[in-house]
Formats: C-alpha cells, sequence, structure tokens
C-alpha cells in the first residue's frame, strides 16, 4: 500500500510530461479544432500566438519531473496544482461542462488529488509554520 502514492505520482507525472512534450513535437498528432468562431476556439486563438500556452507547456514539463521524484514531489504539485484547476475551469466554462468528463482529465484530476492527499502532512506542516506566532 505505500507505494500506490509512488505509482499515482509517476503516473501524473508521465502524464504531464507527455502532453507536455506533445505541444513541442507533436508525436500524438494533431487535437481536433473547434468550430471556427466558437469560445474554444477564441481562447485558443489568443493564448497560441502570444506564447502562453507553451509557457504553460514548460511547466508542465517541469512540474512532472518534479512530481516524479519523491524528494521535490511537493514543489510539483504546487506548479501543477494551478494547471490542473485551469484544466478543469477550461473545460467547465469554455469547452463545455460535459467536456471535464473526457477521461484524461478525470484521470489528471483524480491523479492530481489523491498524491496531494497522500502528501497532505507536508502541507498541513506548511501551513502550520507558517501560522506559528514567532517569538
Amino acid at each position: 500500500m505505500k507505494h500506490i502514492p509512488q505509482i499515482a505520482a509517476s503516473l501524473l507525472g508521465l502524464a504531464f510530461l507527455l502532453f507536455g512534450l506533445n505541444h513541442w513535437f507533436g508525436f500524438l498528432g494533431e487535437l481536433p479544432k473547434p468550430p471556427e468562431g466558437s469560445a474554444p476556439d477564441l481562447f485558443f486563438g489568443a493564448i497560441v500566438p502570444t506564447g502562453f500556452l507553451g509557457f504553460v507547456k514548460v511547466l508542465e514539463i517541469v512540474g512532472a519531473i518534479l512530481v516524479i521524484i519523491p524528494l521535490t514531489r511537493n514543489i510539483g504539485l504546487l506548479v501543477l496544482g494551478p494547471i490542473v484547476i485551469n484544466i478543469i475551469a477550461i473545460n467547465i466554462f469554455i469547452m463545455g461542462g460535459a467536456a471535464v468528463f473526457q477521461p484524461p482529465v478525470i484521470a489528471v484530476s483524480v491523479l492530481s488529488a489523491f498524491v496531494l492527499w497522500s502528501e497532505r502532512a507536508k502541507f498541513l506542516g506548511l501551513l502550520k509554520s507558517a501560522t506559528s506566532p514567532t517569538s
């Protein structure tokens, strides 16, 4: 049972590594384009040419590597946490609510929540030290 968090973290890291590197190398093929003029088309039309999506993909790759390594897992979760929240938000608000039930979105969400839950004691330690009065 003690190896399950490591397996989950490795799967989460590999997923982000795979999708992050796919942005640069395109080995998974091109994703279907949304209908022209739709909210997803306008959204991705804004973030792709500006380089913002490339920046996010670099953070995905860095966060993935950090999550896979047990010593740096919490830093990796801090990097990937906002990305996971944004993936969920984009799929709810821009792609339409049903998009949140796609298998990759569910897998990343569940794995992230599980790894965060298994590392909760370390995160609570950060909160306790931040709220403790200093002498």
